[in-house]
């Protein structure tokens, strides 16, 4: 059934290796960042075709923030990966908790149609004991 499959590299590819971080300077004051990117590439796992989509990260950094230009190669590590949106945006979740250790984070990916149905994605992650943003909206 799946002979006429486009070649994809498989999640193997992606590169969090790439991720770099800076210290956040102002421990114990909560900010809220939020990163967001309307031009996200990866490939139908099942056709090899490619998908499009808007990724928003947002967070709350405890000691860490991500570096900008390493999280666009970690992104683009993408570009060419078979994978379900389901599971990139689990995937890009954990690298970027492992990465950088946020008190809370969010991915939500909005992906454009496939078949005629549009997909959207999110998953969580708020470190154990954190009891939320206070002011901040989430």
């Amino acid at each position: 059934m799946d002979t006429w499959r486009l070649d994809a590299a498989g999640p193997e590819a992606i590169r969090a290796d790439v991720l770099d971080t800076f210290p956040y300077e102002y421990q114990g004051k909560e900010i809220l960042l939020e990163l967001e990117t309307q031009e996200f590439t990866s490939v139908c796992p099942w056709s090899g075709l490619p998908d499009f989509g808007r990724l928003r990260i947002v967070y709350v950094p405890d000691g860490l923030c991500v570096e900008l230009k390493s999280f666009k190669y970690y992104l683009f590590s993408y570009r060419n990966v078979g994978i379900y949106y389901e599971h990139l945006t689990q995937r890009i979740l954990t690298d970027l908790v492992a990465a950088v250790r946020p008190l809370y984070m969010r991915i939500e990916g909005d992906f454009n149609e496939r078949g005629g149905i549009a997909t959207r994605a999110r998953a969580e992650y708020r470190r154990p004991g954190w009891s939320g943003p206070g002011a901040l909206t989430i």
